[in-house]
């Protein structure tokens, strides 16, 4: 794991926390969403796994090290910073919600509890792949609600913001509920089914329409699927019956969605392809999913990119890092920010989830034996303690955990008033006192 995958600042504290004798003293971060984005009702965490690899593989190589001693910044950082580069491993503890679970806005992620220096500079990874994940996660269940049981199919790598963004966006997509994806390296390494057609250039490549479909459901048989509105589409459908089986189905990619898929379907149906799908994509997102539904489209399967990969309407959720317990040799001192419209609460948290409610408390606190803990421990003393899960067992506890969810925040529209998030009477108490000493 590059080391340098971070920002400066992260780097120039470290330094100075060395300098200062601080690096070693323990610190408590916690990574959660301020508030959450237009239309959200809930974010369904995800990138856990990722994060706790980055922060098990962690190291400064020389080559890093011999960069940053040249970097004006630290002209005046000590030797033994960089000695301490050298050596750097991740020590501390993390606490973190299982990927896959509904989260709300205050609510903690993750929790890092580690020597200072340690628990600083990972902060930029964390909060950007924790941050990404859980937002096209969220993204993608919103989609899956929308097509009420029809499968949704991740195709975005093409339109995401880099191919590595493209290859977690496929990740976190499954995670909230997509049946697979297009990209071919996020099924390798994820495990996650892979799914794909055939582009318009194939059919352009044959001198008929007809030859190209033949050429196709030669190679995939039983999964072939037929990209019919290169020309026209209703003959395309016209001329994937007049083929016959084996194939899986056809494509939509433009027009009237609702029309043609009606019409596409007569002509599936009347030519004796009644088991054939239909499957439609062209910039599609929940909202027109859900418009498609409404009208009754006999669509069978949705393919999404943009939409999904970027998370257009909300692209970011403002999730932050921040300190709420700082250990020194004169003690523990609960910290919390009091900003204007950025306050935090101090002391080390616990979200604790009721049937219908949710509380934030203290982290040692034990409100009742029907309340489910949602902080788990993933890393101890710098060592993994829980098995990453995988993707698709991830996908299994988010598709339970939305349905465990109230009914009325599975809609495409925010709710009011939102899910109830009580503060413990504990935390409530500790905020004060800390803000009283300010």
């Amino acid at each position: 794991m590059n080391a340098l995958l971070t920002d400066l600042y992260q780097l120039t504290m470290a330094a100075g926390y060395w300098s200062a004798g601080k690096a070693g003293e323990t610190a408590t971060f916690e990574l959660f969403v301020r508030r959450l984005p237009a239309n959200r009702n809930y974010l369904i965490a995800a990138g856990l796994a990722q994060a706790a690899e980055y922060l098990l593989s962690l190291r400064f190589e020389e080559e890093e090290i011999r960069y940053l001693q040249g970097l004006p910044q630290f002209q005046r950082a000590e030797p033994g910073f960089f000695e301490a580069l050298r050596r750097f491993r991740f020590t501390g503890d993390v606490f973190a919600v299982p990927e896959g679970t509904p989260v709300f806005a205050g609510e903690p992620l993750l929790a890092v509890r580690a020597p200072l220096m340690e628990a600083q500079i990972p902060e930029t990874y964390l909060l950007s792949m924790v941050g990404f994940q859980t937002m096209i996660a969220t993204k993608a269940a919103r989609m899956v609600d929308a097509s009420g049981g029809r499968a949704v199919v991740e195709f975005g790598t093409r339109r995401a913001h880099s191919p590595m963004a493209g290859l977690y966006a496929a990740r976190a997509a499954f995670i909230g509920g997509c049946a697979g994806t297009s990209n071919v390296l996020a099924g390798m390494r994820f495990g996650i089914p892979v799914f794909g057609t055939a582009a318009h250039s194939w059919v352009q490549s044959f001198p008929t329409e007809r030859e190209a479909f033949e050429r196709l459901q030669a190679l995939l048989g039983e999964g072939t699927t037929y990209l019919i509105d290169t020309y026209d589409t209703l003959e395309g459908a016209r001329q994937a019956v007049a083929l016959g089986k084996p194939f899986w189905g056809v494509r939509l990619d433009s027009g009237n969605l609702i029309e043609l898929s009606h019409a596409v379907r007569r002509i599936l149906d009347e030519g004796g392809c009644r088991d054939a799908k239909i499957m439609a994509t062209g910039d599609l997102n929940e909202y027109k999913i859900l418009e498609l539904m409404a009208a009754g489209a006999p669509i069978d399967a949705f393919g999404v990119g943009t939409e999904l990969a970027t998370s257009m309407d909300a692209p970011s959720h403002g999730a932050v890092y921040k300190m709420v317990e700082h250990d020194s040799p004169l003690g523990r001192r609960y910290t919390a920010k009091f900003s204007a419209d950025k306050a935090t609460l101090p002391g080390a948290k616990q979200v604790f989830r009721f049937r219908d409610r949710d509380m934030i408390g203290r982290a040692h606190e034990c409100p009742s034996a029907d309340a489910e803990a949602l902080l788990r421990p993933l890393i101890l003393r710098g060592e993994l303690v829980t098995p990453l899960p995988s993707a698709a067992e991830a996908r299994e506890r988010g598709r339970r955990s939305i349905e465990a969810l109230p009914k009325k925040l599975r809609t495409l529209f925010e709710v009011d008033p939102p899910y109830r998030i009580d503060l413990s009477e504990e935390l409530i108490q500790l905020a004060g006192e800390v803000r009283a000493r300010r």
